[in-house]
């Protein structure tokens, strides 16, 4: 099996375009033509990382976090990103990064968290704009139900929690052939007039080229007429965050020693009990800071991320708890998210997890 068959596959879970414009998501050393001899899943590709996959007869590495995530001016091993790519280099080693791209859709980073808590009634919490767009296309009435399917089938149709979600008016088209052109109906050369559909639907922007193929091979025109417009809607799947419940609401220390339990906490660090119950929780994997806002619009009890600086606990200002957990901590369960992921796709595969510890905050208890 070929590298870029794992890379694609990985993609079909979280495109590449879903990533954060500061990321550095996909292959980040190695060639995708090479014949994949294993996988090791894990959080950071560090330089022992390349090295048990060394051992183990793994050449490549899926990790969550790139190793390259800033411009490299020199590569001379002088710290421990350029001492990982001289020694995936030197050893043919491919490492292929998955990561806002991962943490930005609803069974991602964040699912798995969720997972850890039994949470349920999952939504994001900071749904994405700019993703969404809509195709409308025009098709002979007899042929319409055939090109609505194709285009379901390629994922089009999509809102929310409803799929084959579409829109359809008749109405008249007009055309006429040119010298050379092969109408599917009328005559080259003659105008006509057909009765037609004009079907309109919604899809995630990275299955355009996709959606296009299977719309032109559907569809019976020579000559397809079709209008792409991007859309302003919120997509309800794709975002940061991620905001649940509790099956049943429990007291605060009660959810803080779940979540010790859970993570295999050693230390929470916390703003304020309110003393009240829990039962909505939003949480981020890594550093996620940056939503503490978007909980509180929310309504949940908790927040929890990792990587909370001083001035933003303040930020709780007593509406909910903020819990940082650690970012190593809040997104540790991602190795076997991917592993689980990639040994389900590929049963017969060698697909392992690191055995290397790569989270570089000890805590002296």
């Amino acid at each position: 099996m070929k590298i870029h068959e794992i890379s694609t596959f990985l993609e079909t879970i979280a495109p590449a375009s879903l990533q954060e414009s500061y990321d550095n998501a996909g292959l980040l050393t190695g060639n995708e033509d090479w014949d994949c001899t294993g996988i090791i899943t894990t959080l950071d590709a560090t330089e022992a990382v390349v090295m048990e996959a060394i051992e183990k007869n793994c050449n490549l590495i899926v990790a969550h976090h790139p190793i390259i995530f800033s411009g490299l001016k020199k590569i001379t091993g002088k710290n421990y990103i350029e001492k990982t790519i001289i020694a995936a280099i030197k050893n043919n080693i491919a490492i292929y990064a998955i990561h806002t791209n991962l943490d930005n859709i609803l069974t991602g980073v964040n699912g798995k968290m969720a997972d850890q808590l039994g949470l349920i009634n999952r939504q994001i919490l900071l749904p994405k704009k700019g993703i969404l767009k809509k195709l409308v296309t025009f098709i002979p009435l007899a042929q319409a139900e055939n090109v609505r399917k194709a285009l379901f089938t390629a994922g089009a149709g999509h809102i929310g929690n409803y799929s084959e979600c579409s829109f359809s008016v008749e109405g008249e088209g007009t055309f006429k052939g040119g010298a050379g052109t092969d109408p599917f109906v009328g005559k080259p050369g003659q105008w006509h007039k057909e009765k037609e559909l004009r079907m309109e639907m919604v899809f995630p922007a990275w299955i355009e080229n996709n959606l296009l193929k299977a719309l032109v091979a559907a569809h019976p025109y020579e000559e397809v007429a079709y209008d792409i417009f991007t859309v302003d809607n919120k997509h309800q799947g794709i975002g940061s965050g991620l905001v649940a419940e509790l099956a049943e609401p429990i007291g605060e220390v009660e959810f803080l020693n779940l979540l010790k339990t859970a993570f295999g906490l050693k230390v929470i660090r916390h703003t304020s009990l309110r003393d009240k119950s829990v039962k909505k929780i939003a949480l981020c994997g890594g550093a996620g800071s940056f939503l503490i806002g978007a909980a509180v619009v929310a309504g949940a009890d908790f927040y929890i991320t990792g990587d909370v600086k001083y001035h933003e606990f303040f930020d709780a200002n007593d509406q909910l708890v903020i819990a940082d957990i650690g970012h190593f901590e809040s997104e540790q369960y991602t190795i076997d998210l991917l592993f689980d992921i990639l040994r389900e796709k590929f049963p017969n595969f060698a697909v392992l997890k690191t055995g290397v510890k790569t989270n570089p905050v000890n805590y002296f208890v």
